[in-house]
């Protein structure tokens, strides 16, 4: 007989262990999705840390910048949580035992089947809007931002009034006054060393300028510093050999913004209904496979974690946590590399990445029928 706990009279309310194991299994996401974002920020922080001080960025844009990263990410962090989070909240109840009592009240591979597609088919609705609308929005607003923020001296770290490290090479620079928009300044000092590999000693270069004004290449890329109006001091440390020049203009270039210009890149960003009508071009293909993979993947990793997280109890804790990484691993690497065949034109775009899914699918149909059938006669003797 079945306890009241797996008995309904309506079909479509939740039962009390639906309810049960639902909340077990949001737990577990969660905390995935919390462990996996915090790694991701701490990788964020210090990738874009490196080009603040190479001065590719402004250090204002920096919280700004992690949370749009964090936002693209996703697609790729919430269905390993929800790996992970099967896998916990499954497991930790075979390892305590509390499986053995659901299924002698006859909880079968349907009962754990239904909470499961009631928190995956949300999180899938998520993982859409995300994937399709949310992260390209972000991946657009970056590319705003650091466009704009080239645009300004203030990117290169530099504030009127103090010494700054020189951006991209060993030295100082220093600004007396700038505009607003960081665009124009006065009195500009520049000081930077170089080895002098000929002579085997220290080449300094000092320049002063009364005024200028920052400007772009023709093709919008390149920056630099126009100078004008100063002199140059140029020569070997330790030694009376110093050249003294006056000049009306002299540019310096800066390093390069970190804005992505390549047409991967574009494609990453546009929105989908731009995609969607570039229906022969295979960058934009392989694109919206890209992004219908990630709610897939999540009822794919799903159904996978279902039959995986059975375990014994004396079974070490994190053996299957091993197993579905290394899964996770296999399919990943699989979409990576249907998505680079796509956008190569190496494979057609109807073929897609089904070919990855629907072998995934079928290991965890298989694994879950193979499971049920070594339980089957147990639950008959026990009966």
């Amino acid at each position: 007989m079945k306890l009241s706990i797996l008995r309904q009279n309506n079909p479509f309310a939740l039962r009390i262990v639906d309810r049960y194991l639902l909340r077990e299994l949001a737990v577990g996401f969660l905390a995935a999705t919390a462990i996996l974002l915090l790694v991701m920020v701490g990788g964020a922080v210090a990738d874009l840390l490196a080009k603040i001080a190479k001065g590719r960025i402004p250090a204002e844009l920096l919280f700004t910048l992690v949370g749009l990263r964090a936002l693209g990410t996703l697609t790729i962090l919430m269905p390993l949580a929800v790996l992970l989070g099967v896998l916990g909240a499954y497991g930790r109840l075979w390892r305590d035992s509390e499986m053995a009592v659901l299924q002698s009240s006859g909880l079968d591979a349907g009962g754990l089947l239904r909470p499961l597609m009631l928190f995956v088919l949300p999180v899938m609705a998520a993982l859409a809007a995300i994937s399709f609308w949310l992260a390209p929005a972000a991946d657009r607003l970056s590319q705003r931002l650091l466009t704009e923020a080239s645009r300004s001296l203030i990117v290169a770290g530099l504030e009127p009034g103090r010494f700054v490290e020189l951006p991209g090479r060993d030295g100082v620079i220093y600004v007396g006054e700038m505009s607003a928009d960081g665009t124009q300044f006065k009195r500009m000092f520049i000081e930077s060393e170089r080895p002098d590999d000929a002579a085997g000693k220290t080449r300094i270069d000092v320049i002063t300028a009364t005024h200028g004004y920052l400007y772009h290449d023709a093709d919008g890329e390149g920056r630099y510093i126009a100078l004008q109006d100063g002199f140059r001091v140029e020569g070997r440390l330790g030694e009376d050999d110093f050249r003294l020049m006056r000049f009306a203009r002299n540019d310096i270039k800066l390093p390069d913004s970190v804005n992505d210009d390549d047409e991967a890149a574009r494609k990453r960003a546009a929105p989908t209904t731009t995609l969607l009508e570039g229906r022969d071009d295979p960058l934009a293909l392989s694109e919206l496979h890209w992004r219908l993979a990630a709610p897939l993947s999540a009822l794919v990793l799903g159904l996978l974690a279902l039959p995986m997280s059975r375990t014994s109890p004396r079974e070490p804790r994190y053996a299957r946590m091993l197993l579905a990484l290394l899964a996770w691993l296999v399919y990943y690497n699989g979409l990576l590399l249907g998505r680079a065949w796509i956008g190569q034109g190496k494979l057609a775009a109807g073929f897609g990445l089904w070919w990855v899914y629907l072998p995934a699918l079928a290991v965890a149909a298989w694994l879950i029928w193979n499971g049920e059938r070594l339980q089957a006669p147990r639950r008959a003797r026990r009966a």
